[in-house]
């Protein structure tokens, strides 16, 4: 890796960092009911699938272009890299299974692989 992949992977990186910081305060809701179970984790789905979006996008534009490796890199590890978790993701379904809402921590497992694969592909598929 040359400095200018390690740099701009830092900066694509802090930028994805923000992004998915941004969508977690935008979705965060203030805890006015008084119970202890979580929201829907609406932000961690959005920018999985947003991230998976974007990853499959990069190769498929990087397979049909002369795009050079240290941008498609930067921007597939490090701005999707920084945007998606799969840590959040984990730890909201075992939040909602330990809540007793099993069939929520199912569809929550469901849905991130489902639709980040789904936007994977289309990513792919959009430069083919």
């Amino acid at each position: 890796m040359t400095a200018l992949a390690a740099l701009l992977v830092g900066v694509f990186g802090m930028a994805g960092a923000l992004a998915r910081f941004a969508a977690d305060t935008l979705f965060s809701r203030a805890a006015a009911s008084g119970t202890a179970r979580t929201a829907w984790p609406w932000s961690t789905l959005l920018v999985n699938v947003v991230g998976s979006f974007i990853i499959g996008l990069v190769c498929s534009v990087t397979a049909q272009s002369s795009l050079a490796e240290p941008w498609s890199t930067s921007v597939a590890t490090g701005l999707a890299g920084g945007l998606t978790t799969f840590s959040s993701w984990t730890v909201s379904t075992v939040r909602l299974w330990a809540e007793r809402r099993p069939v929520a921590a199912v569809v929550n497992l469901a849905a991130n692989l489902s639709l980040g694969l789904g936007a994977a592909a289309l990513g792919l598929l959009l430069f083919r």
